[in-house]
């Protein structure tokens, strides 16, 4: 059950990482990210790695298991919420050219990531 745990998380987070909301969108930041999705705790799972894709500043997962909803700002700052039945977890930070990084939180787990343009 742990390990369900930990994976399930860990997806539902990298999916939602990259459907952010946040001011107005511009294609800037439009393409593929593999994003990489760190705890604070073991049991929260840790190192999953996500592709997401931006475009026209939207965030969309390639997994139907999360939802992910969210924007890409002007300037590249970012605000994510991931869901899968009843986990939730939402991410903030900020995109810079070819990388970005930010923090994120759920119910019990909080955490880091790390992202770079594919």
């Amino acid at each position: 059950m742990n390990g369900f745990r930990k994976g399930l998380f860990a997806t539902l987070f990298g999916i939602a990482l990259p459907l952010t909301q946040a001011d107005a969108a511009t294609s800037t930041f439009d393409g593929t990210w593999n994003v990489r999705i760190s705890s604070s705790s073991e049991t929260c799972g840790n190192g999953a790695t996500v592709a997401i894709g931006i475009n026209n500043g939207q965030i969309a997962s390639s997994s139907a298991a999360v939802n992910a909803s969210g924007r890409v700002a002007d300037a590249g700052s970012i605000s994510v919420t991931l869901s899968t039945g009843i986990k939730r977890a939402v991410g903030f930070g900020r995109l810079s050219g070819m990388s970005g990084s930010g923090t994120w939180r759920g119910a019990m787990c909080t955490g880091t990531w790390t992202a770079e343009r594919m």
